[in-house]
């Protein structure tokens, strides 16, 4: 029988654990708000390093040349160096179908024409918690064939998105090793560093998955591409402050463990549809740049440092213009 002595000392360890979680978070709160303080320089800004993510239709035939041309046309005005164009994704055994990407050759080769110097890379991924098991060595297989495939449109380059990727992932590892026998130009979009000890464990137990990375394991991966996307966005933050001070935080702890040499890309959600309302007015393109300013200048000039803007078919004007003037 369960006595009222009891009940309320469970109320109390409740009310305890509650407040604690309060204490924490707001502790939380003041570290990324204090990270969002100060004056950026005004060097701070796009070297003429930025990149793209574009979506399906320009591959599958659904763009024409007019609107590579199009594209070609706004890139020209950006900082814009590097597009990752959406191929995929894979198939559960890790195949990757051509009938995907029947347009792409046509893509390639329009968007050199009419904006040289732009690099293209196939980007490709798909979730792999209980779908696609790049723990199979026979999956692994298929991804690098159809990566051998896909390089055959006139690629530069891979870009990779496999969500979630387990702090640790070996066989994650493993992959981005082999597939550089199939193009010099890797890169990776990677999930957020853990920002502060114990973050980790606490998100993947809240979660079910690694929302952080490790700073060790961040490197491994870096250590083996050419290029590295972190996904500053749905931080679930609820205010232009948090997320700002979010950004300044995974920027300063990336630009230390990103080698100058190779290009570290901060994300910057030019989306609008998170999934809950604060996020829409909490996340922004003008917020990340200035995040991303901010650690820039506390780290000193760099020149393979920029935005990734995320995704071109959902962005708006709006959008654009914040990243032509708060970071262009």
């Amino acid at each position: 029988m369960i006595t009222r002595t009891v009940i309320r000392r469970g109320l109390r360890l409740l009310a305890l654990a509650l407040a604690v979680v309060v204490a924490l978070a707001g502790v939380l709160a003041a570290a990324l708000r204090l990270q969002f303080t100060g004056a950026p320089a005004a060097w701070a800004k796009s070297t003429g390093n930025d990149a793209l993510w574009l979506g399906h239709a320009w591959v599958d035939g659904r763009r024409t040349e007019r609107d590579v041309e199009q594209l070609a046309a706004r890139l020209k005005t950006t900082g814009i160096k590097d597009v990752y164009v959406h191929s995929g994704p894979f198939e559960t055994d890790g195949r990757l179908d051509p009938a995907k990407y029947p347009n792409a050759g046509n893509f390639v080769k329009w968007l050199r024409e009419h904006a040289p110097g732009i690099r293209i890379s196939a980007w490709l991924g798909q979730r792999v918690d209980g779908f696609l098991d790049l723990d199979d060595p026979r999956a692994r297989a298929n991804v690098l064939s159809g990566v051998a495939a896909i390089m055959k449109q006139g690629f530069d380059g891979i870009h990779y998105n496999f969500e979630p990727i387990g702090d640790g992932d070996t066989d994650f590892l493993d992959l981005l090793e082999q597939t550089r026998r199939h193009t010099g130009l890797l890169s990776a979009s990677t999930p957020q560093i853990e920002p502060y000890p114990g973050l980790r464990l606490a998100a993947r137990a809240a979660i079910g998955h690694d929302k952080y990375w490790s700073q060790g394991f961040f490197e491994q991966v870096v250590a083996r591409v050419d290029q590295v996307a972190v996904m500053t966005y749905d931080s679930y933050l609820p205010a232009q402050s948090l997320y700002g001070g979010h950004v300044a935080r995974q920027a300063r702890l990336a630009l230390d463990l990103v080698p100058e040499d190779k290009a570290l890309y901060i994300g910057a959600p030019a989306y609008h549809d998170h999934g809950a309302p604060w996020l829409d007015a909490a996340e922004s393109v003008a917020m990340a740049a200035e995040g991303a300013r901010l650690a820039l200048t506390d780290h000193g000039r760099r020149e393979r440092f920029g935005l990734a803007l995320y995704v071109d078919f959902a962005a708006t004007e709006e959008d654009w213009r914040e990243y032509m003037t708060r970071w262009r």
